[in-house]
Parts: structure tokens; C-alpha cells; sequence
């Protein structure tokens, strides 16, 4: 899954898509590099940031989003956590909401996925972005990971989204320190219990540069090593910026 952020502020490529034509050259680039699926967001979801209105997050994204109609052959996920925009966008051609909030900010977001038929991606977050880092805990961070997203894929299936419509993400770097990161990465495998696909979104976040001593550009070779760590536990979905990069890896891996 290529990232793009269509947004002035996130925390590694914030400002670099901003504009219209260069988010859409970089949505086609990512295409082309080997993505399976593109995530585009309007809002900055890093530590800190500040949140936007919808019609500001809606301003940045739906231009980009009628320039892609029809032009693209991979399908599009939306990156939001507000029910308006996750409608707009998929009436402008994406055809997942994935919502670090596990579809829970917006009390409207269970019913647009269910009205629009929609595939969905439930994160797991302790807190909001403006408050997670402000000294998360966990008795057991991967049990209480499980049983949350245990109890929420079981929350949407019975208000009406179809089992196969849904995949987990437990969430790496929203709501952990730097050892509830590794933990997530050394125990995804356990995540497959759950029985729905696993999308995980690691690529150059804190845990790796503090790791490696890397700023978040410098971080893709670390964002690769835990890339291959996942996929030999076998995460289904891996939100990454460097396609390019993953796709020649892995044809090399899938080649040995």
C-alpha cells in the first residue's frame, strides 16, 4: 500500500504532495513503482499534529481524487476518521476507509461503510494524535491489542459490515513507546488469530530511527528490515512511502 499525503504536515513527506498536480504525479508514480493500493489522507495523524476541519480535509483531497477517476487501476483507501469525508471520497472513486480511530471519532463512519459497501481498516489507538504519546501504557500491550481489535471486528460485523470487507491494524507508533513497537513487530503473527487480513503501518516512524539514530527520510532501509520481518509473520498489507524500494525487494525475496 503506497502512502500519499495530500497534507502540509506529516511528519516525514509533509508539504512534498501538497499541491494538486504533484499529489496525482506521485499517486501514478506509486502505480507504476509496484503498489498494490494507494492511501491518500488530508490530515496529518502524527503525534502532536493538530486536527483540521472537514471541509479543509475535503479541500485537499477531492481535487486530487477527480483527477484520479478512471485513471488509475489499483483500488484507492481513504486515510480519514470524519463519516463526510470517507462519503465524498468514495463517491469520487476510493473504495476503502481506513480510520485509525477503528471507525470510532466519527459515531456516522460504521453507517457510510455500511450504506457504500465499502471495505474498512480498524486501527487500534490508545488516545488521539494531539494526546498518544503522552505516556501511553499496557498491562500486556499484544493481548490488549487483540482483545480490542478482537472486540471491535466483532462490534462491526454485527451492526451490518460484512467479515470480509474488514482488516485490523494494531497500530504500530499511535499510542506506544518505542518497546510496544517492537513488541507489535516481534508478536504480529499472533494477530492472525483474529482471522481478517493485517495491514500495518510502520514505514519510517520513531521506533526505526531511534534504532538506527536516522532522520525520517533515512529511515527506508529500516523501514525495509521490518517490512520483511512482517511478511515472514505474514501481514497481508504493508503501508509503506518507498514502494519502488519494497517492490524490487521483494521480487528479489520471492525469487530466492
Amino acid at each position: 500500500m503506497g502512502i500519499l499525503n495530500v497534507t502540509p504536515d506529516s511528519f516525514s513527506d509533509g508539504g512534498n504532495f501538497y499541491t494538486v498536480q504533484s499529489a496525482v504525479d506521485r499517486a501514478r508514480r506509486l502505480e507504476d513503482d509496484g503498489a498494490d493500493l494507494l492511501d491518500i489522507g488530508g490530515e496529518s495523524t502524527r503525534p502532536y499534529s493538530q486536527p483540521v476541519d472537514e471541509s479543509e480535509e475535503l479541500e485537499r483531497i477531492a481535487p486530487v481524487l477527480e483527477r484520479l477517476e478512471g485513471k488509475l487501476s489499483i483500488p484507492i483507501s481513504i486515510d480519514t476518521t470524519k463519516a463526510s469525508v470517507a462519503r465524498s471520497a468514495i463517491a469520487l472513486g476510493a473504495s476503502i476507509i481506513n480510520d485509525v480511530s477503528g471507525l470510532e471519532a466519527d459515531a456516522q463512519m460504521v453507517s457510510v461503510a455500511i450504506e457504500t459497501l465499502a471495505g474498512v481498516c480498524a486501527m487500534h489507538r490508545q488516545g488521539t494524535p494531539q494526546t498518544m504519546q503522552d505516556d501511553p501504557s499496557y498491562e500486556n500491550c499484544t493481548v490488549e491489542i487483540l482483545r480490542y481489535l478482537m472486540d471491535r471486528d466483532s462490534q462491526l460485523r454485527h451492526a451490518g459490515i460484512a467479515a470480509e470487507r474488514i482488516c485490523l491494524d494494531p497500530g504500530i507508533g499511535f499510542g506506544k513507546l518505542h518497546e510496544h513497537n517492537l513488541e507489535l513487530v516481534r508478536s504480529v503473527g499472533l494477530f492472525h488469530q483474529l482471522g481478517r487480513p493485517l495491514l500495518v503501518g510502520h514505514s519510517r516512524k520513531g521506533f526505526i530511527g531511534k534504532l538506527l539514530g536516522s532522520k525520517d527520510l533515512g529511515r527506508d532501509y529500516g523501514t525495509l528490515g521490518v517490512s520483511f520481518a512482517m511478511h515472514l509473520q505474514g501481514v497481508q498489507i504493508l503501508r509503506v512511502h518507498d514502494v519502488a524500494g519494497h517492490a524490487q525487494a521483494f521480487r528479489l525475496l520471492e525469487a530466492c
